[in-house]
C-alpha cells in the first residue's frame, strides 16, 4: 500500500508527530510510505506568510489570535468557517490537490488540520479513493479538525473522544491512541550516563525549561529567582534568548538551542516548566516528568492545561511567583514529586505511534 503521512511546519508538535508516525511505519510495515509538509505543497508566498502569519499572532497579538480560535469553533459559525476553509484552500492548495491525484495513496495520515478539507473535498468529488486518518495534536480538540471524509480519528484521551463524539462523529470512527511521540520518549535511559554526556551535575534538583519552537516566555526571571535549581534551558528557534542567556552565563543553568535529544533532557530532569503544546506534554507524559506550564498560546494550549488539569496533571497557567513556589515544593517534598509521576503513569500512551499504525488495515 501507499501511504502518505502529512503536517505543516507552523510550530514543531504537527511535524514531530508525523515524523514519529512515519518512522513507525517504516519500521513496522512494509508498505511505501511518504511524509510530506502540506505547505511545500502551495506556493512560496502562501507558504512564507502562513508561516509568518501563524507566528505574528501567537507571539505578538495573542488577543487576536484567541477571537479567531473561539469564534471559528461556534457551532453557529460552522457552515461559513465550512465555505470559508473551502474558497481558501481551492485557491491556495492547487499543486497539493494535483499531488494527491496523481498519487493515489491508500492512506492518507494528518497531523496537521489543512489537509482534513483539502482530501474530504477530493474524496466527496470522487477524485480520490484515499482513506483518512486525522491525528489529532492536542488534548481539546477544535471544529477545524472535523473533515467529511475522515475515516478514523485518533486521539488523546477518553475526555477528547467524548468531546469529539459530541461534535457529531460516530464514536466507531475514534480512537483513543494519544498524541504520536517519537519511540525514543519510551526508552529507559542511564540518567547519570546522559548528566557527564551533556554538562549537568548530577545529585542536583534539575528543572528542563522547554520554550516552545519560538522561544517565548519569561526564562530569566524564572532562573534568577531559583537560584538553588539546575537549569536545563532548550531555546527552540529562539536564536536572541540562546543568546542573551549564553552571554549572560548563568550559573545554575545550561543552555541549549534547537535540539534533536529532547528526550535526553527529559531524562535527565526532575521537572519540567514548558509551554503546554500537545507534542510536549505527551513527550514528557511518556517519559514520566511532571509539568508546570507558563506562556500558554490562548485557545489550543489553555484548553490543553484544562483538559490536563482535569486529570490532576500539571500546574498552570503559573505567573513567574507561582513557578517559583512550585519549584521550590517538587524540591523540598519527594512525596509530592513521587504522587506527580504516579498520575502522570496513570495517563501516558507509551505506544501510541503502534496505535495509529494498526489502524492502518
Amino acid at each position: 500500500m501507499k501511504i502518505l503521512v502529512m503536517h505543516a511546519t507552523a510550530g514543531a508538535g504537527h511535524q514531530k508527530a508525523a515524523e514519529a508516525i512515519y518512522n513507525a511505519l517504516k519500521k513496522y510495515t512494509g508498505h511505501e510510505v511518504v511524509c510530506a509538509d502540506v505547505l511545500d505543497k502551495t506556493s512560496p508566498a502562501f507558504k512564507d506568510l502562513y508561516r509568518k502569519s501563524y507566528f505574528f499572532m501567537v507571539a505578538k497579538v495573542p488577543w487576536l489570535w484567541q477571537i479567531s480560535f473561539g469564534f471559528l469553533d461556534w457551532n453557529i459559525a460552522q457552515p461559513l468557517m465550512y465555505m470559508g476553509r473551502r474558497v481558501y484552500n481551492g485557491l491556495n492548495t492547487r499543486q497539493l490537490r494535483d499531488f494527491l491525484i496523481k498519487e493515489q495513496f491508500d492512506w492518507i495520515i494528518s497531523t496537521h488540520f489543512m489537509p482534513i478539507e483539502v482530501v474530504s473535498a477530493l474524496k466527496k468529488s470522487d477524485k480520490i479513493k484515499s482513506r483518512l486518518i486525522a491525528c489529532v495534536t492536542d488534548f481539546d480538540v477544535h471544529h477545524i479538525w472535523m473533515g467529511s471524509g475522515v475515516d478514523y480519528y485518533a486521539v488523546a484521551t477518553e475526555w477528547t473522544k467524548r468531546k469529539i463524539v459530541r461534535m457529531g462523529v460516530h464514536a466507531n470512527k475514534v480512537f483513543i491512541t494519544g498524541i504520536p511521540t517519537d519511540e525514543k520518549f519510551s526508552q529507559v535511559k542511564n540518567r547519570s550516563e546522559l548528566k557527564r554526556k551533556l554538562g549537568i551535575e548530577d545529585g542536583k534538583f534539575t528543572a528542563l525549561i522547554a520554550t516552545g519552537s519560538f522561544g517565548i516566555g519569561p526564562i530569566e526571571e524564572i532562573i534568577k529567582a531559583v537560584p538553588g535549581t539546575q537549569f536545563v534551558v532548550v531555546c527552540g528557534h529562539g536564536e536572541k534568548l540562546f543568546k542573551t542567556l549564553t552571554e549572560k552565563k548563568y550559573p545554575n543553568a545550561r543552555v541549549f538551542g534547537l535540539v534533536n535529544n529532547m528526550d535526553e533532557m527529559m531524562a535527565v530532569s526532575d521537572v519540567m516548566v514548558t509551554k503546554p503544546g500537545g507534542l510536549s506534554i505527551s513527550e514528557a507524559l511518556v517519559v514520566g516528568l511532571p509539568m508546570i506550564f507558563f506562556s500558554a498560546i490562548p485557545g489550543q494550549e489553555t484548553n490543553n492545561i484544562k483538559v490536563l488539569n482535569s486529570f490532576g496533571i500539571g500546574a498552570g497557567p503559573a505567573t513567574v511567583p507561582q513557578i517559583v513556589r512550585l519549584l521550590n515544593e517538587f524540591q523540598k517534598s519527594p512525596e509530592k514529586l513521587a504522587a506527580a509521576k504516579e498520575r502522570i503513569n496513570a495517563m501516558a500512551r507509551r505506544n501510541s505511534v503502534k496505535e495509529i499504525v494498526e489502524l492502518i488495515r
